[in-house]
């Protein structure tokens, strides 16, 4: 049996690879959170340079958001089956958010089970 904190390095360490894959560039540092049936996973610094220079405006802002929402919703299948191989849960629902202000973004994922309970 795992340990939460080799799960949650495990689960981190997918995330950056597939981030990379997807931009080029892996993100600053991404942290992973198991709470319950909720896994958070928060990368900082994901933003590529052009996406910064973009975000300088508030049209920029909105291009950069849905950018990354269409990105995002084209590879779900992939963010969903990391968590589920990764933890064999289903996932119930996730979540996304990007900042353009600081550059972090937010993956929450609900699981069928509180995955607390069965970690050390």
């Amino acid at each position: 049996m795992k340990s939460s904190g080799q799960l949650e390095t495990e689960i981190s360490g997918a995330f950056n690879k597939l981030q990379k894959d997807l931009t080029g560039r892996g993100p600053e540092d991404t942290r992973t959170y198991i709470i319950n049936d909720m896994i958070i996973v928060r990368l900082k610094g994901v933003l590529t340079t052009e996406e910064k220079h973009l975000a300088e405006t508030e049209n920029g802002k909105k291009l950069v958001k849905q950018l990354r929402l269409e990105l995002r919703e084209s590879h779900k299948q992939q963010f969903n089956k990391i968590i589920e191989e990764l933890t064999g849960c289903k996932i119930v629902s996730g979540h996304s958010d990007i900042s353009t202000k600081t550059g972090e973004r937010v993956e929450i994922f609900i699981v069928d089970r509180n995955l607390s309970d069965n970690l050390n």
